[in-house]
């Protein structure tokens, strides 16, 4: 596979939340470097971008693995995302432009049928697309980094169970929508930090068994190959 040298950071987190670079994995230059068709120049400045992300770490003298978070971390994905993204619907509210609210009310409406129609297949794909939405929305670029980045490591360390009322969950993302069109920023924050923690319980750790209980030494800003 030949991608272009600027994507291949966006290329190794797809191998890496996908689980075809698994955790633990050794991530060696020149392998990447025959992997996407790039020269090593590019591996190492995403494998450097991974690790200021948390999903690669370096060890020193030996190189760079896929990281291997610990149970507590996984959990506090959850927590940090359960903060976060209530902030980001408030300022979606008072920053939203129309194109993202037409988005927005456009992904409810498809997710209000797929649910009704008991269509479940797409509407993982439909909730993330909405709360990606919600974040760019928010007109910050260093808060949507940030909800992004965690939405990339819930999905590599969650799987996401389709919830038992499915109509409920877009009956919510259309009560947020409707704030967020309003300008109601309170309520847009209250709504979404209540949607956060009701549907919490459908995230369930992948491969718990390579979730480790505690993490070994490992140095993430020492030498890098």
């Amino acid at each position: 596979m030949r991608i272009p040298a600027h994507s291949v950071c966006t290329a190794i987190r797809a191998d890496i939340v996908s689980g075809a670079l698994p955790r633990g994995g050794r991530l060696a230059e020149e392998q990447l470097a025959r992997r996407y068709g790039v020269s090593r120049v590019p591996v190492r400045e995403a494998l450097r971008t991974l690790e200021s992300e948390g999903f690669v770490t370096s060890r020193r003298h030996v190189g760079a693995f896929v990281a291997e978070p610990t149970e507590q971390e996984a959990a506090d994905l959850l927590d940090m995302r359960a903060l976060l993204e209530p902030l980001g619907a408030a300022r979606a509210a008072q920053r939203r432009t129309d194109a993202h609210l037409k988005v927005l009310r456009g992904l409810v409406r498809l997710g209000q049928e797929r649910a009704r129609r008991g269509q479940g297949e797409d509407l993982v794909s439909l909730d993330g697309w909405f709360h990606e939405t919600l974040a760019q929305a928010c007109a910050s670029p260093g808060l949507t980094a940030l909800l992004t980045q965690l939405r990339h490591k819930i999905a590599w360390m969650y799987a996401v169970e389709q919830p038992e009322r499915p109509a409920e969950v877009w009956a919510e993302h259309g009560a947020i929508a409707d704030a967020v069109a309003r300008g109601d920023a309170e309520r847009a924050r209250a709504l979404t930090e209540r949607h956060a923690e009701r549907w919490r319980g459908v995230h369930r750790l992948r491969r718990a068994e390579r979730v480790r209980a505690a993490q070994h030494s490992v140095n993430t800003v020492g030498a890098r190959n």
